[in-house]
């Protein structure tokens, strides 16, 4: 006999028996047989369930434990991660049956089933490695990871795309999102924060993939990124000076430039005393000099379609919200003309990123978004565009897999129907080293700030 359907007969009968028992004293004695009848019903089944197990040299041993594991907490699945543990301890012990096992063993099998309960199973390991800075799932087989700039494949691999599947929905869980065969695609985070893509079959065709960008408690710093050779503390002190002479400034890249990284870096310069709005699909700005700060996040449309949140939305909505500055983690589309007209409307100071291969190329994808979500004459885009953002910081991944500023432009008005920029600082490469590494730094152009009265409004001199 199945042990659900006893399970399942035990529960209906002990519904029956509670009937008895409220409708009359002399049926008491029956109905307390029939309960004591299932229960050893109940109990011989199990035992049985466990036998199997035991005695199944082929089956797989941290799976049946496992199964043993959310027997036991069934009935308490509140249960706290020190319980837990002594839980698995007691179902790896009498899944063992006496027999000896190793120390070693014992730790694994306390570990793996651990965290594919209360965690990301296998992933967990990847994630609890400071050295690893992005995890790609392609499907159950093929695990990938970017380690200390490098790309390699991972020697472990999913037991099947069902645990996959499993891990994929438990961090959409996480943030409230939901994905599956009609909502293929989430965007979400993990606790700590650390980005998540989510693409489900049947759009990925070889089972799930789950792509993870690390999140660490301590961001870079200004500080950090001169050491690493990211950025001149020439062009750092420029840059601090600009975030505080309210510039609005936009940071452009191709993905994994380091435009979020960068971003936090830079926001540590915003004065403590200002109320400021961040705006993200996916929670992951770090602000941490501003106690006055609201953290908003987009909200993906239910599975009926509806109840959505988007970006459009929360920067209207932050507009009533008395802010300083507005944040806006990465502009993608439509939104861009709200967050232009936003810098327009004395929240100058606001930051912002955008996917590009260059800081021209920005203000060509800026305009491109901006007419998506608005029907309006080029020019007078351009016009919005030239008028709102005041610098491009631009980023770059080099062939060596360091990440380093290799443009900050001025944006300095329209000349033949077409937005200017005046170069300020550019990387120019000297050479490689014996290890391939990229030598070579960013240098100023000798080109003057054109639209200095922010700075000088600011009481800075010196730029």
């Amino acid at each position: 006999m199945d042990l659900l359907k006893v399970l399942s007969q035990k529960r209906k009968t002990e519904e029956q028996a509670e009937a008895i028992i409220n409708n009359g004293n002399a049926k008491k004695n029956a109905a307390y047989n029939m309960l004591s009848d299932c229960d050893n019903t109940y109990h011989n089944e199990n035992m049985k369930t466990r036998e199997s197990e035991f005695n199944n040299p082929d089956a797989d041993k941290t799976e049946h434990i496992r199964n043993m594991v959310y027997r036991s907490i069934d009935d308490n699945n509140e249960c706290d991660d020190y319980s837990l543990l002594k839980v698995i301890d007691k179902c790896i012990s009498e899944y063992n049956n006496g027999s000896i096992i190793s120390i070693e063993e014992r730790e694994r099998l306390l570990y793996d089933i651990f965290n594919s309960i209360r965690k990301m199973g296998i992933l967990q390991e990847l994630l609890d490695d400071d050295t690893i800075t992005e995890i790609m799932v392609n499907g159950s087989e093929n695990i990938f990871i970017e380690q200390n700039g490098h790309l390699k494949k991972w020697d472990k691999q999913f037991k099947d795309k069902d645990g996959l599947d499993h891990i994929a929905r438990k961090i959409a869980a996480l943030s409230d999102r939901i994905v599956n065969e009609s909502v293929p695609i989430a965007d979400t985070r993990l606790k700590d924060g650390s980005r998540v893509n989510i693409v489900l079959p049947p759009i990925a065709l070889d089972g799930p993939v789950i792509t993870i960008r690390k999140f660490y408690d301590r961001p870079l710093t200004i500080e950090r990124l001169i050491k690493l050779g990211s950025v001149t503390k020439e062009a750092a002190e420029f840059l601090q000076k600009a975030v505080k002479a309210r510039y609005n400034i936009f940071i452009s890249g191709g993905t994994g430039s380091g435009k979020t990284t960068f971003l936090n870096a830079l926001s540590n310069y915003i004065p403590s005393d200002e109320r400021v709005i961040t705006i993200e699909d996916s929670a992951e700005l770090q602000i941490k000099n501003v106690s006055n700060l609201v953290r908003l996040e987009a909200r993906n449309a239910n599975v009926e379609g509806k109840n959505e949140i988007t970006i459009r939305d929360l920067i209207k909505s932050s507009l009533r919200m008395r802010p300083d500055r507005i944040i806006v983690g990465e502009v993608r589309g439509a939104e861009a003309i709200d967050m232009l007209q936003a810098m327009n409307t004395g929240h100058s100071g606001s930051l912002s990123t955008g996917h590009s291969n260059s800081a021209k190329d920005m203000l060509t994808r800026i305009e491109t978004m901006v007419i998506m979500g608005m029907d309006i004459p080029v020019i007078a885009v351009k016009q919005q565009i030239e008028s709102a953002i005041d610098i491009i910081v631009h980023l770059s991944r080099m062939r060596d897999k360091t990440r380093k500023v290799v443009e900050i432009s001025e944006v300095a008005g329209i000349e033949d129907g077409q937005i200017c920029l005046n170069t300020l600082y550019a990387f120019e490469e000297d050479d490689e080293d014996e290890n391939g590494k990229v030598m070579g730094s960013l240098k100023r152009s000798g080109n003057a700030l054109i639209r200095d009265y922010k700075m000088r409004s600011a009481g800075i001199r010196e730029w």
